[in-house]
């Protein structure tokens, strides 16, 4: 599924299952809840906290593909196409970074 086709399927999960998309600001206060989940999990399980009996069983797919739903609302309520954004985004790292990261000594 190419990121087009994502934004379509939530809007249409949005207009069959959901009243209406919530306000920007409450999905931007959404998308920073599901990133703290996400980095819970990340600072516990890949990190040097330890983690808690509670979160062993936290799914982090589930909670990564919950950050991409929210960015997803707001690209659809704030009329960004993802999917031209991301290529574009991609060709300009492609240019930019190629040789950079091939050239850093911390990453060899």
């Amino acid at each position: 599924m190419n990121l087009k086709n994502a934004q379509q399927e939530v809007d249409n999960w949005i207009k069959e299952h959901g009243v209406r998309y919530f306000n920007e600001l409450t999905n931007m206060a959404q998308l920073t809840e599901e990133v703290g989940e996400v980095a819970r999990i990340i600072a516990r399980r890949y990190g040097e906290q330890s983690e808690k009996e509670s979160d062993k069983n936290k799914d982090l797919g589930e909670e990564l593909a919950d950050v991409v739903f929210v960015v997803l609302c707001l690209a659809n309520q704030t009329g960004v196409d993802l999917q031209a954004a991301f290529d574009k985004k991609m060709d300009l790292k492609t240019k930019r970074d190629h040789d950079r990261h091939h050239n850093n000594e911390k990453l060899k």
